[in-house]
C-alpha cells in the first residue's frame, strides 16, 4: 500500500526543536562574568598590579593553588580562559604565568575530558549544542591532529574539543599530549600578553610576538595534516590495514 508522504513527519524536525544548551550555559556564563566584573569596578577597591604581586606572594603556595584551581573550573566549562591567561601573566609574570596556566588548563581539559565519558556520546552531542555539528566531524575517527586543530583553531573555545574528544573516543593519552603540543602556543601568547600590560618591555613585548607567530605557523601546520589524514581514510584506492582482504577463490 502506497504512503501518504504527506502524513509523513518533515525531516529535520528534531534536530530544529533542539535546545541549544550549551550556547545558552556558556552566554548566561559570560553574562555573569562581566555583571561581576562591572559589579567589582563599580564597588571595589582593587589593588594595583604591584599590591596584587605582593598580595599573591604573601600567600604562597596557597595563592598559586587557588589560581590553579580557578583556572581548571573555567577550562572545563563554557566561560573563555583567555581572560585567565592574561590574568596569570599580569599577576605572575611570563615564566611563571605560563606555567601556571598550563597546569590549570591541563587538569581543566582533562577533567572535561573524562566527564564526557561517563556522560556518553548522546548526552554529550546535546549539551555540545551547535559546536556538535563540527566537533562529531572533525574528532569522529580522528587522532593527534585532529585535537591539535581545533585547539589550535582561533576563535573555538577548549571546552567542546574537551567533552567532544571524550565522548568521541579519542584515547586519552592522545588527547593529553596533544593538548599539552597545542595549548602550551596559545598559553603563552595570552600570557606574554598579560605581562606585556603589566611591565612593558622588549623581552614581553618579544615574547608576544614569537608566541603568535608561532600559534599561526602551528595551526597551519596542524590543518595540513588534519586533513592529509582525512584524505588517506577517505581515498578508495588506498589500503586500509584494518580491513582485511576478502579470500581469493579457487
Amino acid at each position: 500500500m502506497p504512503t501518504d508522504e504527506s502524513s509523513a513527519p518533515p525531516q529535520g524536525t528534531h534536530g530544529e526543536s533542539r535546545v541549544p544548551w550549551g550556547s545558552i550555559l556558556r552566554n548566561v556564563a559570560l553574562a555573569l562574568a562581566v555583571l561581576a566584573g562591572l559589579w567589582l569596578v563599580f564597588n571595589v577597591h582593587l589593588p594595583s598590579l604591584e599590591g596584587l604581586q605582593k598580595q599573591i606572594a604573601e600567600a604562597g603556595f596557597w595563592g598559586f593553588g587557588i589560581f590553579i584551581l580557578l583556572y581548571a573550573v573555567v577550562a572545563a566549562t563554557p566561560i573563555p580562559v583567555t581572560i585567565m591567561a592574561v590574568a596569570g601573566g599580569l599577576a605572575f609574570g611570563l615564566v611563571f604565568g605560563t606555567i601556571l596556566s598550563m597546569i590549570g588548563v591541563l587538569a581543566g581539559c582533562f577533567g572535561g575530558y573524562w566527564i564526557s565519558r561517563a556522560l556518553g556520546r548522546d548526552t554529550v552531542m546535546k549539551l555540545l549544542g551547535s559546536h556538535a555539528e563540527a566537533i562529531e566531524s572533525r574528532l569522529t575517527n580522528g587522532g593527534f591532529y585532529a585535537v591539535c586543530m581545533l585547539r589550535l583553531m582561533p576563535g573555538f573555545p577548549y571546552w567542546p574539543v574537551n567533552y567532544g574528544s571524550g565522548a568521541l573516543g579519542i584515547r586519552s593519552r592522545t588527547f593529553l599530549i596533544a593538548t599539552i603540543v597545542s595549548a602550551l602556543p596559545g598559553q603563552l601568547s595570552l600570557v606574554a600578553v598579560g605581562a606585556f600590560i603589566g611591565s612593558p618591555g622588549i623581552i614581553t613585548g618579544t615574547a608576544v610576538g614569537i608566541s603568535w607567530a608561532l600559534v599561526i605557523v602551528l595551526t597551519i601546520f596542524a590543518f595540513r595534516r588534519w586533513k592529509s589524514t582525512q584524505k588517506g581514510s577517505a581515498d578508495p584506492k588506498g589500503k586500509d590495514e584494518s580491513e582485511p582482504e576478502p579470500p581469493h577463490e579457487d
